[in-house]
């Protein structure tokens, strides 16, 4: 993926990551990434092909002490895709990507209706195992909140608590999962070293491999890239990017450039009734090119929302 809407003239003899630094912050380690993941466009992961529903909602609907927050949301995921859920403020956009594995249940008061089917399964059935659904679907939130652990505990940790007891299969799926997101080479050196430590880029890069660690089907990120420099932002977006093909991707975003780049659909979330509520959804390409709702041309034209 190419990014250029920014560019910076610099010296011969000074690197891209040097300014990288200067300019925004980042951390050498985040911006030696940036430099190393530059991927051009032929060489991203093949969009997705098989228009195969893997999540489906069926009117979704979400109250908050009898307070409507999102009203009947009926839309399907399709597997291996990365879906862009965008919207203003205040539209149910993170309450939606909480009912899918069941964030919702820690909420007090909050009630939920309709359905979520996983592979055809609801998952709001009062046998499901909400452990079980949490590995399956994976959740990367807005701040990066890494375990006040070491970086190998990071990953360790809920591998034990979700059942793989050989301290030798532990060790080798960490391995991998810090290697997809480029860390291995930043942290092989340093995995007792508190995860607190790392930068702000690293640390979401941490979550993210924390989340793939327990080979999920789905993943769910809420706003991942915005409490992060644009350095950081750029290696985050590259490795979601990666995702397409091998793992479902959903991604709350208020960055709208960030989920043409990203996502092969897209839901729009806007406040209607006073409840959020989906009001056009379809490819990418359609939805920011040719929007059907008035709502949806004028929030993407960026003269609403």
């Amino acid at each position: 993926m190419t990014r250029s809407n920014l560019q910076i003239t610099t010296p011969s003899d000074v690197s891209a990551g040097e300014v990288a630094r200067a300019v925004t912050g980042a951390s050498a380690e985040d911006a030696a990434k940036a430099e190393h993941l530059g991927v051009a466009a032929s060489d991203r992961a093949p969009c997705c092909m098989d228009r195969e529903p893997v999540v489906c909602t069926e009117h979704l609907t979400v109250q908050y002490g009898g307070q409507t927050a999102m009203r009947d949301v009926t839309m399907p995921i399709y597997r291996g895709c990365i879906t862009g859920i965008v919207g203003p403020s205040g539209c149910g956009k993170s309450t939606f990507l909480n009912c899918l594995n069941r964030m919702t249940d820690m909420t007090e008061g909050c009630r939920v209706s309709g359905r979520v089917l996983i592979d055809g399964g609801d998952i709001n059935h009062g046998t499901v195992n909400l452990l079980a659904l949490r590995r399956r679907v994976g959740m990367i939130f807005q701040k990066p909140n890494p375990f006040p652990l070491s970086i190998r505990k990071n990953l360790t940790f809920p591998l034990k608590e979700h059942g793989v007891r050989s301290g030798s299969q532990r060790e080798s799926l960490m391995t991998t999962a810090l290697q997809q997101v480029g860390l291995w080479e930043e942290v092989k050196d340093r995995l007792d070293a508190p995860a607190l430590g790392l930068s702000g880029g690293q640390q979401q890069r941490l979550c993210l491999a924390r989340a793939l660690v327990l080979e999920p089907d789905v993943v769910l990120l809420d706003e991942p890239c915005s409490a992060l420099d644009p350095i950081a932002s750029g290696v985050v977006e590259d490795l979601i990017d990666s995702l397409r093909g091998r793992y479902t991707v959903i991604i709350v975003t208020h960055n709208l450039a960030h989920a043409r780049r990203l996502a092969d659909d897209v839901a729009v979330f806007w406040l209607e009734e006073g409840a959020g509520t989906v009001i056009e959804r379809g490819p990418a390409e359609q939805v920011f090119t040719a929007p059907r709702h008035p709502a949806t041309a004028a929030y993407v034209e960026g003269r609403r929302g």
